[in-house]
């Protein structure tokens, strides 16, 4: 009887094991090669552009946050004077001695020293737009909401019903190995009575 459990469970879990894999396999597949990209992200130079350094650290001496962003604007208007942006957010980093300005549209940031106001790089961040394929939001955040938890809850799935599928065989063969000797013991104490 347990023997029979044991069989349908496998069989069962094979099939949701399978039916998961398939559907899973699509997130796992996008998720890894933007994970692999991602964690090249401060080495390659396509991905991100370097963070430019320099010597002025101290901020009581940079200037105003609407003085930089209105550089960042002018020098993208001089380099794109087809296209039309906004600054997005600032990425200020004192330690370093300048703002990233990045822009909504494009995935385009300005690097400015902090201090002087000089443009140190323009360039485009594609791993910006490779996060956001990663985690889903891409789409939108409901989409990310909903796939992440997918992702989550089904490589879990994947993981219980695949440790089973492993086990479950080798209980049975133990299950199976006992019976006859159960058997025998059991006629040769009928025997002897």
């Amino acid at each position: 009887m347990k023997q029979q459990k044991i069989i349908t469970s496998l069989r069962q879990f094979r099939v949701w094991h399978k039916i998961l894999g398939i559907v899973l396999a699509f997130f796992v597949i996008i998720s890894a090669i933007t994970g692999v990209l991602l964690a090249f992200k401060k080495n390659v130079a396509i991905l991100q552009p370097p963070t430019q350094k320099t010597a002025s650290k101290n901020l009581n001496d940079w200037k105003s946050i609407a003085e930089l962003e209105s550089i960042a604007q002018n020098t993208f208007q001089q380099a794109f004077p087809d296209k039309e942006n906004s600054v997005e957010r600032l990425d200020v980093q004192p330690s370093k001695g300048m703002v990233k300005v990045l822009f909504k549209n494009g995935w385009w940031e300005v690097q400015i020293d902090g201090s002087t106001g000089e443009v140190l790089s323009v360039g485009q961040r594609h791993a910006d737009w490779i996060e956001k394929l990663h985690d889903g939001s891409i789409i939108s955040d409901a989409f990310k909401l909903v796939s992440m938890n997918f992702l989550g809850w089904g490589l879990l799935m994947m993981v219980i019903t695949g440790m089973w599928l492993w086990y479950g065989p080798k209980r049975y063969r133990k299950m199976k190995q006992k019976k006859p000797t159960q058997i025998k013991t059991t006629y040769q104490e009928k025997i002897s009575d």
